[in-house]
């Protein structure tokens, strides 16, 4: 089978490797799709302590060519988006089971069960509830995910800032009530003038401007700037969410004042399998029932002999790039 191998920072090479063994636990899948993950492209351009050749690939669906004698949840030819943690560019994946779920009907390059799960992990840690006011700084790939979860939760208001007109365009057309272009507007002013000051002394005697803002916000954008901000635009006691993956460098925060507001600071990243699992199960019945579409969010896709190509478009991000796919296999 065809196999690409990260050879090198940016540097793929297509490969033929043998079929994987499967056990009696698992399935052998023939990939259909795999998306480009954005915490893969430090790998990519070489800001890794990786040791190189690597096979990157995680985001993977498929159809169930084998299965194992002791698998009974799955039979050859079901549809399924899985969970693998490498070789997802792959014209075949080796999977146990219990990580693989069934996509029915839908597109397979749209049965991207592993950044949904994550998305849905996301928003079910920040306790999204009915009639918040919720922000959302960075309207990409995952802050639309995100946008488009936390609407099903029953907001009351969500404000999308981000600094790429067509990103907003896209997250008005989704249903934000408002959207903050961050290089012409404060981020922090518009939260403030457009949210409820909680009840008088309801938390004792402190400035009004710690008394408005959202209940909870989302950093999705994984860069410093805008961790500078989003406590300010989160009221007393709210939630700030962390979900930018933030690697390279160290971060600063504004400790002494989120300590001071008493904010809920909640990392939102996962790596208990239990966890996973329970998000890719929920994301997947989101997809499959048609409550969540995310074809809108998948703008560029690629063959196996383009994942190079895929990989760089997700790096320099050109005018329309949101989301990059690899088509393997028939769907």
């Amino acid at each position: 089978m065809k196999q690409a191998v990260l050879r090198a920072p940016g540097s793929f090479e297509l490969v033929d490797v043998p079929v994987p063994e499967i056990g009696p636990d698992d399935l052998l899948v023939r990939v259909a799709a795999c998306g480009v993950c954005a915490s893969e492209l430090d790998m990519f351009t070489g800001h890794t302590d990786r040791d190189f050749p690597i096979l990157p690939g995680h985001e993977v669906s498929g159809v169930v060519e084998r299965v194992g004698s002791a698998v009974t949840r799955q039979r050859p030819g079901d549809r399924v988006g899985i969970w693998v943690t490498e070789s997802g560019f792959s014209e075949y994946v080796r999977v146990h089971t219990d990580f693989a779920l069934p996509a029915d009907d839908m597109p397979l390059e749209l049965a991207l069960a592993e950044p949904v799960a994550c998305a849905v992990n996301v928003v079910e840690i920040a306790d999204v509830g009915l009639g918040d006011d919720v922000v959302i700084v960075g309207a990409g790939f995952m802050g639309a995910l995100v946008l488009k979860l936390v609407l099903l939760k029953g907001p009351r208001r969500v404000f999308v800032a981000d600094a790429r007109a067509e990103a907003l365009e896209r997250a008005r057309s989704i249903g934000a009530t408002r959207t903050i272009d961050v290089r012409a507007e404060s981020l922090v002013d518009v939260v403030r003038a457009n949210t409820d000051r909680v009840p008088a002394g309801t938390f004792g005697d402190v400035d009004e401007e710690d008394e408005v803002g959202a209940d909870v916000s989302f950093e999705v954008t994984g860069v410093q700037g805008p961790l500078a901000d989003v406590g300010d635009a989160t009221r007393m006691a709210g939630t700030v969410v962390i979900v930018g993956y933030h690697q390279g460098g160290t971060r600063e925060i504004p400790l002494g004042n989120w300590n001071w507001k008493a904010l809920r600071v909640v990392n939102a990243h996962f790596r208990e399998v239990a966890t996973i699992m329970r998000g890719m199960r929920t994301g997947m019945r989101l997809l499959t029932s048609g409550r969540l579409e995310i074809g809108d969010l998948v703008t560029h896709r690629f063959g196996l002999d383009e994942v190079g190509d895929a990989f760089q478009i997700a790096v320099d991000k050109p005018a329309g790039f949101l989301k990059a796919t690899v088509v393997i296999g028939e769907d």
